[in-house]
């Protein structure tokens, strides 16, 4: 599908002056929080010190990051958010930011970011960084999204990537552990989007953008969202079997698994619309929630050790 034609000025003269707020939402802070989060869990899971202002700018960077990437995705999918109901009112559809500003203001904050993380930081952790901005700008938005079916899960790839960088940011390496929070995002990413793909599908339809459930059918998908949920089920809890989590992690990753297999029972079973959307919020909340353990379960001394200055004004 083709870049739409827009003469300068077109956007800005049916939307008006953009806004500090238009501009915000060229990150997609919904997206760019849960990123945050789980980039927090694996920096502070991690083993070794880091200085508390350097842990504030890694998580800075990751949220920049982020955001940018966003913005880069908001440029290039301007024609299809378009069409969609979903996200039609987004900056640029609304006429509120051209296209080359949102790309613009994309390209300079990605580099900002990826070059404060490796300057105050370490270049391990900007190089992740830069991956991971890549990876969902060119990998997920421009080649696979309008290609093939598979576009989530090969480039839900791009949204696991936090936890490993919040790691390289203490450690300046990579381990097992990170890279298995890692396969625990990029699984989770199937069954939480397709949820949504599910009850949107009108919508992506119209776009022309190949989701599964356009593709391959409602049935189809429901299908493949059970099965991810069933392989994550053993997956989750193996941060504990690693020494980063303790017995409070393991229970909940299970309990949190055996909710979110129930949801994608549902969501095979009963054919009411409401179901998928279901599974869709409770998807959010289960990461969140699977994350925060992670983080509590390390307790506030490995915290204090971690980042002595801030944990010990606001743990002590």
């Amino acid at each position: 599908m083709g870049r739409p034609a827009t003469a300068p000025g077109a956007a800005r003269a049916a939307g008006g002056e953009a806004t500090v707020g238009d501009y915000l939402a060229l990150l997609k802070p919904r997206v760019m929080s849960l990123v945050v989060f789980t980039g927090l869990a694996g920096l502070v899971v991690a083993p070794g010190q880091l200085h508390p202002l350097l842990a504030g700018v890694a998580i800075l960077c990751i949220a920049i990051g982020a955001g940018a990437a966003g913005a880069i995705n908001m440029w290039y999918d301007r024609d299809i958010d378009a069409v969609m109901s979903r996200t039609c009112s987004r900056p640029i559809p609304r006429g509120r930011v051209e296209p080359a500003e949102a790309l613009g203001f994309g390209v300079v904050l990605s580099l900002f970011s990826v070059m404060l993380m490796g300057l105050a930081v370490n270049w391990t952790a900007a190089a992740l960084l830069a991956l991971a901005n890549g990876f969902y700008v060119f990998v997920y938005t421009i080649w696979l999204k309008r290609r093939t079916p598979q576009n989530i899960v090969i480039g839900g790839a791009a949204g696991a990537f936090p936890p490993m960088i919040g790691w390289a940011a203490v450690t300046g390496g990579l381990d097992v552990a990170p890279l298995v929070l890692f396969a625990i995002i990029f699984l989770w990413t199937p069954p939480h989007f397709w949820a949504l793909a599910l009850y949107r599908a009108g919508d992506y339809a119209r776009a022309g953008v190949p989701m599964l459930p356009v593709v391959a059918g409602p049935e189809a998908t429901r299908r493949q969202m059970l099965l991810y949920t069933l392989v994550l089920l053993p997956l989750a809890p193996l941060p504990s079997l690693l020494g980063i989590a303790g017995p409070l992690y393991a229970g909940l990753a299970i309990l949190l698994g055996l909710l979110f297999i129930a949801c994608a029972l549902d969501v095979l079973r009963d054919r009411d619309p409401r179901a998928p959307k279901r599974m869709f919020g409770f998807s959010i909340l289960y990461l969140f929630l699977l994350f925060a353990a992670l983080i509590v379960d390390r307790g506030p001394g490995h915290l204090s050790s971690l980042l002595p200055g801030f944990a010990g004004g606001v743990l002590g």
